[in-house]
């Protein structure tokens, strides 16, 4: 019976592990967020699209930086005043497990816009830090390139880019 007892314990071990180690890919979360992303992208944003961000989410790119959702919302509603278009036109989605309950998922893409009726292409990275299926961090980097801090700068200053 003690034998038992031990084999039924081990069993309910070995499962607990296998779920909290086990990864599947089937089950990627840029699945669900990525048509939320397509939306702010697009001018076509709900309300709805949103909820994909943590309350402290930000957003970053070579322009701007928002805080909170509020300032997020604020910065995807401004595009359709300042473009009288804006899509995401081609993307690849490549989704890195971080540790468990954090991903990295980076969107390899061409984005359009039409600003007083000439379009513009750009290529970006759109980098998103994943905590508990919540966007908690929002990067776009045009052209690829990573975005601007105080080092970044120094660097670049330095060596006359």
């Amino acid at each position: 019976m003690e034998d038992y007892e031990e084999a039924v314990k081990d069993d309910q071990r070995e499962g607990l592990c296998k779920g909290a180690c086990e990864y599947n890919p089937s089950e990627r979360i840029s699945d669900r967020l990525l048509p939320h992303i397509l939306n702010i992208y697009g001018s076509h944003a709900t309300p709805s699209d949103f909820e994909m961000y943590a309350p402290d989410a930000t957003f970053e790119d070579p322009l701007m930086c928002a805080r909170g959702v509020k300032q997020i919302k604020s910065s995807f509603y401004s595009l359709s005043k300042i473009f009288s278009e804006s899509r995401i036109v081609e993307y690849s989605v490549q989704e890195n497990l971080v540790s468990p309950g954090k991903q990295e998922i980076l969107i390899d893409n061409k984005q359009y816009y039409k600003f007083l009726g000439k379009g513009i292409d750009m290529i970006s990275l759109i980098k998103l830090h994943v905590e508990d299926g919540k966007i908690v961090r929002h990067e776009d980097w045009w052209d690829k390139k990573p975005l601007w801090n105080r080092e970044t700068l120094r660097c670049r200053w330095l060596a006359g880019d």
